[in-house]
């Protein structure tokens, strides 16, 4: 079988997989004048393949080379990002020898949302036009219906945790879980239960007030403290949004931004991290609490 073919079967068969091809060598020259002992040189055009807890196939010709280009490629897998790595001639960091374009083939990332209600909606909507797979769930059958959440890839009716569990091996840093329900007894065993896994995003709806009574709640119920710091809640970045439409833009603005490691635009900050009412309005009631 070809590397092309095992790419193409693994995209049929909706397996996650990368394929890492030698795009430049710099000073190729260079090498072949000034060979080391058993040196041999990188291909052009050379590939790996890899996918996750399978062994690489192809190789560049070094061995050394080949286990740095296939750490990256998964990394890059894990990440979802397609890109180009520069290397030295045997995977050496910081160096340019090599450049190696890695192509990522990954799922799309999953949020799973808790609550069925009307902030969920808005949600679903906008999660899907940044390609998500939207997965709404809710122990109650009434509201947990398709007719309510037609944008959402799946509608669930479980509690949570119970859900939580089915798929924790799935769930990676690139997947969110948000937690609408506002309501104890589905939102502190949701969160616990997804405090066990390895989603990139945990965020939780409700006021300061009620977030504080949440964090209580949580640590009586087993979570540490030291988890405690990824569960973004209030949920969402402080853009003043009061729409259900506003509200699930300022949620996924905030899943934007800590991926790429920092607040939004122009110092934006989390609610998590402000401080005071989460609308100054008087009168006007939050769309958060």
């Amino acid at each position: 079988m070809s590397l092309y073919e095992a790419v193409r079967d693994a995209i049929r068969a909706e397996e996650e997989v990368a394929m890492a091809t030698v795009v430049e060598l710099t000073d190729p020259a260079d090498w072949e004048s000034q060979p080391a002992e058993g040196e041999v040189m990188p291909r052009l055009g050379a590939k790996i393949v890899v996918r996750p807890d399978q062994p690489a196939l192809g190789t560049t010709g070094d061995a050394d080379l080949d286990r740095v280009i296939a750490r990256d490629a998964l990394a890059a897998l894990e990440s979802g990002l397609t890109g180009t790595r520069h290397y030295g001639r045997h995977g050496q960091a910081n160096q340019r020898e090599v450049v190696v374009f890695v192509e990522a083939f990954a799922r799309p990332p999953l949020m799973v949302i808790f609550g069925a209600v009307d902030f969920t909606a808005a949600l679903a909507r906008v999660a899907k036009v940044l390609g998500y797979r939207v997965v709404v769930c809710d122990a109650r059958p009434v509201f947990a219906t398709t007719a309510r959440f037609p944008q959402a890839d799946e509608v669930v009716v479980s509690w949570p945790d119970r859900y939580l569990d089915t798929i924790a091996d799935q769930l990676a840093p690139r997947d969110a879980v948000c937690v609408l329900t506002h309501d104890p007894k589905f939102d502190i065993p949701a969160i616990v239960a997804a405090l066990r896994t390895r989603v990139g995003y945990l965020g939780a709806m409700g006021s300061r007030r009620t977030h504080a009574e949440r964090t209580a709640r949580l640590l009586e119920a087993g979570a540490a403290e030291a988890d405690l710091v990824r569960v973004m809640g209030p949920i969402g970045l402080d853009i003043g949004a009061r729409t259900p439409e506003e509200t699930a833009i300022s949620i996924c603005a905030e899943i934007i931004a800590l991926r790429v490691g920092g607040p939004g635009p122009g110092g934006v900050t989390s609610l998590r991290d402000s401080r005071g009412p989460i609308h100054q309005d008087a009168g006007v009631p939050s769309a958060t609490d």
